[in-house]
């Protein structure tokens, strides 16, 4: 399970994604999340997956090491579907016992609210499978430039998310190596209960807790000793230009978005409550 935890981690492959500017990607990705939202029926999620089916063939990302992120919220999907499956009421009850029923409007938005979820982290993958955490946080930076005239620390901030997602691949990594150390001493990390499940995970948490502040201390010296001072007078090894492909990825997701607009919501007829 924790080797499925895709989140942060970079799928190095030669695909014009990979070498779309990663202000352009971000912006896709904020553009996609809203656009799952602003759908209300089954023709708004096919163009979604189309234009998901698309952008996956051109990423030469494998399908399979996208979909391995899914395993990870297993529990939530299961936990969405269930609520909006039981607690929304229909017309037609398709299914009674006692006081659990389906209807015919908890079965779609159960089945549609599971597929907004699944793409919404495939989505969120691609961005992070296809960027290197030196250009998001390039990325991050120019795109929140504005800021810096209400004296928002932009690079800061850019610079402690890209810590963030380049310390999970290395927690999880550490994690899976605690976790097997516990069980070839004898630990039973599997069976029991609930509590004693959790119980279990104390022999994990506390090393794992050691060795994420004993990291970020030797980062911090690291950073130190290099002089860090901040965003103020730097200057980039990469600086950031937009291409001819950049325009055009703006245009086609500008153009996804408008689609779901006119085809995902108002010409819809079959619509799910938000």
């Amino acid at each position: 399970m924790i080797r499925d935890i895709t989140l942060g981690q970079y799928y190095p492959a030669k695909s014009v994604i990979h070498q779309l500017d990663p202000r352009v990607k971000l912006v896709a990705t904020m553009l996609y999340i809203i656009s799952l939202f602003v759908a209300k029926g089954i023709l708004g999620y096919v163009i979604a997956t189309i234009f998901l089916a698309f952008v996956i063939r051109t990423s030469k990302v494998p399908f399979k090491f996208i979909t391995k992120g899914l395993k990870a919220i297993v529990m939530l999907l299961m936990i969405t579907v269930v609520f909006n499956l039981f607690l929304i009421d229909g017309d037609v009850v398709l299914w009674h016992f006692g006081f659990l029923k389906i209807t015919d409007k908890g079965l779609r938005t159960a089945i549609l609210m599971g597929v907004r979820l699944i793409y919404l982290i495939i989505g969120s993958s691609l961005m992070t499978l296809t960027t290197t955490p030196n250009d998001l946080t390039d990325g991050m930076e120019r795109l929140l430039n504005p800021l810096k005239a209400v004296h928002v620390p932009v690079h800061e901030i850019s610079m402690m998310m890209s810590i963030a997602l380049r310390f999970i691949p290395i927690l999880l990594e550490e994690t899976d190596k605690i976790m097997k150390a516990q069980i070839a001493r004898g630990a039973d990390l599997e069976s029991g209960n609930m509590i004693q499940k959790a119980k279990s995970m104390v022999p994990i948490l506390v090393p794992l807790f050691v060795s994420a502040f004993r990291r970020a201390n030797d980062l911090a010296m690291a950073m130190e000793a290099r002089c860090y001072r901040g965003g103020d007078g730097r200057t980039k090894m990469k600086p950031l230009h937009y291409e001819s492909r950049d325009h055009i990825a703006y245009a086609v997701v500008w153009g996804y978005l408008v689609l779901m607009i006119v085809f995902g919501r108002l010409l819809s007829g079959t619509v799910i409550p938000f």
